[in-house]
């Protein structure tokens, strides 16, 4: 029994012209894909490599792209024979060893944290005419401070000086101090007694 499908068309577009592309895993392609935005129809294309192609050449047939934006990787899955893909553009052909090139995710990951351990942090800027005014006040006032605080330490160790020299003058007059010799403080007593 030999069933041929040429009057059913299961897709709008030209599906010998997609199939004929021969799309494969390391193709760079150019997806333009066709936007409905408020009523009007856009094209919004989509370069990168091709990851995968699944299911041949049959009408469920996808292949997915992926692309780097802004730092971030992006994946889209495309159906082969879909409508809303206005064109395909195949840009690069590159030779790969494997169906599905599924370890670029992990290998771009690995790149990025080498990449990573290589940088030094660095905070490098120019500086306006307001903000260098700002730091050389600041350093002028701190100079200031410091400068008065050495001056208050420095006279208070002079005082602190100044308080033990009295003190050592004091102690010393109080030592020499006439105290009445034992001659003196009998006749004293003596008199006292008469008195009584």
């Amino acid at each position: 029994m030999n069933t041929s499908l040429a009057g059913i068309t299961i897709s709008p577009v030209n599906m010998n012209d997609r199939k004929d592309l021969g799309i494969k895993a390391g193709d760079t392609v150019r997806v333009h894909q066709k936007i409905q935005d408020k009523g009007k129809t856009r094209i919004q294309i989509f370069e990168g490599v091709v990851l995968a192609r699944k299911h041949g050449a049959e009408a469920g047939a996808t292949f997915t792209v992926r692309k780097v934006a802004s730092g971030v990787g992006v994946e889209k899955i495309y159906p082969l024979y879909s409508p809303a893909i206005d064109k395909i553009e195949i840009v690069k052909r590159a030779k790969v060893r494997r169906a599905k090139l599924y370890y670029i995710r992990e290998k771009v990951a690995r790149e990025i944290k080498r990449q990573m351990r290589r940088m030094n942090l660095v905070s490098l800027s120019t500086e306006s005419e307001t903000e260098q005014a700002l730091k050389m006040e600041q350093a002028a006032k701190a100079a200031e401070e410091a400068e008065a605080k050495i001056a208050a330490e420095l006279e208070a160790k002079a005082q602190a000086e100044k308080d033990a020299a009295d003190a050592e003058v004091k102690a010393a007059e109080a030592e020499t101090v006439e105290t009445p010799s034992e001659a003196e403080v009998a006749e004293a007593t003596p008199e006292e007694e008469k008195k009584d």
